[in-house]
């Protein structure tokens, strides 16, 4: 397909989402260091529309005292969440994890000094040869949307641990759900 069709189909959605935000004042939710991992549904699209949120501004730094603490740092930012997690069997992004996405492509773009890595994992559950696979379709998917975004590739590596780095250890799926994901790791943190 053409480097800009693609373009244009990732980027369109953005645009829309953005501009289909609510004015209504919304209760804030408690920030984590991850999402709710997925339970086990049909796979979605990761150009899907539904229940997709617009980009969260980021706080600026400089100025008064209360602006000095770095946004990575700050567990009210968007950025506080590095988590992404996938369904079974799937390299595709929920809708809810793209404002995690673009938070972090939007302030790795204004920042070209610094880079960030994406590690891709998977549950057990299939050959170490495959989960190293989906892993890599993992994380390259998300490193396509920040690309898409303005992130320059010098900025982002992607790899892959398959099933060796598991975040929680257990043979069930409460275990697999928390174990099918990408971290976004920045350089130094």
């Amino acid at each position: 397909m053409n480097k800009w069709l693609k373009v244009g189909l990732v980027l369109i959605p953005v645009v829309l989402m953005s501009a289909c935000g609510s004015t209504g004042a919304k209760k804030a939710a408690p920030v984590t260091g991850g999402s709710t991992p997925p339970a086990d549904t049909a796979n979605t699209s990761p150009l899907d529309n539904n229940g997709g949120a617009g980009i969260t501004p980021l706080p600026q730094t400089g100025g008064s005292a209360s602006q000095s603490v770095d946004p990575l740092n700050d567990p009210a930012s968007p950025l506080a969440k590095r988590v992404i997690y996938f369904e079974y069997d799937s390299n595709n992004i929920r809708a809810e994890d793209r404002a995690t996405i673009e938070a972090h492509a939007q302030y790795l773009a204004q920042r070209g000094n610094l880079k960030v890595t994406l590690e891709g994992h998977a549950d057990e559950r299939g050959s170490r040869e495959y989960n190293i696979a989906l892993g890599e379709r993992r994380s390259n998917a998300v490193k396509e949307v920040m690309s898409l975004l303005g992130v320059p590739a010098g900025q982002v590596a992607s790899v892959s641990y398959g099933e060796e780095r598991p975040a929680v250890l257990g043979d069930d799926e409460s275990a697999w759900r928390m174990n099918r994901r990408v971290e976004i790791v920045y350089a130094g943190q």
